[in-house]
């Protein structure tokens, strides 16, 4: 009885075995049997031929980058994904990137157009006005003024020019001319108009106009070469940052994110969200490294972009030129009796002229006639119809949303519904192995930060070359915009110390600075410097060593710049009939 109860336990349990080894088979079967028709439409889709997709499921062991379970996936397939997912992060670094590239690219073409017409115009309006009120006078010695656009051009282009020298040098072209046109009755030679020019500071035959004039220009124009320069800086590395190589432990984590669920058949699944973050800070990991001196730069082209349409307005001091060197020309009319008492006793009497000239004789044939600035309805347009006000208003709204770009880039990627599921469909997306919820923690932000990235290995020892060298290229265009805040330009700042290119608003501001400019004049204005503390200036092609003031003075030394404002009388009384000389440019 017992051998029976015995064998029919064994045969169950034969049976039993039979029946789960059949049960196990048909369930591999099943699987490997699997369609693969929506993951071949889907390949053939992407343009590749489907000639070794399986038709359906096989066995994955040969898969290199996806999970090896069945798959509808082949070696070559594999392959041709991957490098189909480099090309779909490079196109998505590139896309969401544009704005910045097409902002940077058009804004500083429009700055930079505007700019340059600004400088035209002021030549143009100055070239009209002088020849209108000055006549002949003007076109006679209009390459003076012709040099000083040149050279404010060539300054805005990027030349290694000093606007102090480019405005000292034209002052002291400047002074000779209108110098011998209100003594017409003298002939002077070039080493008398020398004299003349080099002691002019001491003179100040222009009154305090030179330096009003040079602060006003030049804190415009080294914020607007700033400004230009920062742009071009902006477009270009965003050029270099968005050029992109992807590493094989990158494109293995896109891989795993967007096409392995091709690979086992449900192609429509996308990965969870945090799946995608992890996967793009590891492939970003260097660009997320830009972020602090890139939001550096951007605060900077902001600010300057304010000083610009504030206290630094490029529009009123290009207007300014014209009418500045007017009034110093006035000035100098005015007090032309003065001033040349002054330089007689400084550089000696000058030899009469063979004919006495009137004034109309001298070709000063035109009236004064006062010049007026542009009020702000009538702020000179470029071709493109715009101003200062409204470029500069464009670029602030264009400038906020660039801060924080690089570290915001991949969730500006992954919020892409094409790319990753939404973050509120947990459950039912790729987890990177199958359908489900992604557990791992999503990893911070920049190189060292990816140690512990489960998706993508990075090698945080070794930083990238080319990072760095953009974090530099950044912290140059920062800290040039930074010094043009305050009115200086980095180039000359060893040889100007600051004030002396333009200076910042804690160097030098005037009340008068910026008529109806009325929020921006400053409380104060800084007393003049004592003009024996500047030096002369420096020789043009030979030697001035101030020999001429001592020769020609007839003292044996030469007079201090108290003693040639306090000087006596009596040699005034004893000089030809200056008194009765009309200024020449009236």
């Amino acid at each position: 009885m017992e051998t029976r109860l015995s064998l029919s336990r064994y045969r169950l349990l034969v049976l039993l075995c039979t029946v789960a080894a059949l049960s196990g088979t048909r369930s591999h079967v099943a699987a490997a049997g699997r369609s693969c028709s929506d993951t071949r439409q889907v390949y053939a889709e992407k343009g590749y031929s489907t000639g070794t997709a399986p038709l359906t499921q096989i066995s994955g062991e040969h898969l290199r980058l996806c999970p090896q379970d069945y798959t509808c996936c082949s070696s070559q397939m594999e392959e041709t994904l991957a490098l189909q997912s480099e090309r779909d992060f490079l196109k998505a670094v590139e896309e969401n990137s544009q704005f910045l590239l097409t902002t940077f690219t058009q804004r500083h073409r429009r700055f930079d157009e505007f700019f340059r017409e600004l400088i035209d115009l002021s030549e143009k309006s100055m070239n009209q006005m002088f020849t209108k009120t000055y006549g002949r006078l003007f076109t006679q010695n209009s390459h003076v003024f012709q040099e000083l656009f040149v050279e404010l051009r060539r300054y805005y282009s990027g030349g290694s020019v000093s606007l102090t020298e480019v405005l000292s040098d034209f002052w002291s072209r400047l002074v000779e001319r209108v110098f011998s046109l209100v003594n017409p009755q003298y002939q002077f030679s070039e080493d008398y108009l020398e004299c003349v020019s080099k002691h002019a500071e001491q003179l100040q035959p222009f009154g305090d106009v030179p330096r009003k004039l040079r602060v006003q220009v030049s804190r415009a124009f080294i914020a607007a070469r700033a400004l230009s320069q920062g742009l071009a800086a902006g477009r270009d590395i965003v050029n270099k940052a968005t050029k992109l190589t992807a590493d094989s432990e990158c494109v293995r984590g896109l891989m795993r994110q967007w096409y392995c669920p091709l690979c086992r058949g449900v192609p429509s699944l996308r990965p969870c969200h945090s799946l995608c973050l992890n996967v793009m800070k590891g492939c970003l990991a260097n660009q997320a490294d830009l972020d602090t001196e890139w939001n550096n730069l951007i605060d900077a082209l902001y600010q300057v972009s304010e000083k610009l349409e504030g206290p630094f307005n490029m529009e009123l001091a290009a207007d300014s030129i014209s009418v500045k060197v007017s009034e110093a020309i006035m000035h100098m009319q005015e007090n032309s009796v003065s001033i040349s008492s002054k330089v007689f006793q400084g550089c000696g009497n000058p030899r009469p002229a063979r004919s006495k000239r009137s004034p109309k004789e001298s070709g000063g044939g035109g009236s004064w006639r006062p010049f007026r600035t542009y009020a702000p309805e009538e702020k000179p347009t470029t071709a493109a119809g715009t101003n200062l006000d409204r470029l500069v208003t464009e670029l602030k709204e264009r400038l906020r949303p660039m801060r924080g770009f690089w570290v915001s880039l991949p969730h500006t990627i992954c919020n892409d519904e094409k790319m990753a599921a939404d973050v509120t469909n947990e459950d039912r997306c790729w987890n990177g192995q199958t359908r489900g919820r992604y557990l791992p923690d999503v990893t911070g932000d920049g190189l060292v930060s990816q140690i512990n990235n489960p998706e993508v290995e990075v090698d945080i020892a070794r930083p990238d070359v080319r990072t760095r060298q953009l974090i530099m290229e950044l912290r140059v265009a920062t800290n040039k915009l930074r010094h043009a805040q305050s009115g200086q330009d980095m180039d000359f700042m060893d040889s100007e110390e600051g004030s002396s290119s333009g200076g910042g608003d804690h160097v030098e501001r005037y009340n008068d600075d910026w008529p109806g400019y009325g929020p921006y004049s400053p409380p104060y204005s800084k007393p003049p410097r004592n003009p024996a503390s500047n030096p002369a200036k420096p020789p043009r092609g030979r030697d001035r060593n101030g020999s001429k003031w001592n020769r020609k003075n007839g003292h044996g030394r030469v007079p201090s710049a108290a003693g040639l404002l306090t000087f006596s009388l009596v040699p005034l009384l004893s000089m030809p009939v200056m008194v009765t000389v009309a200024p020449m440019w009236r």
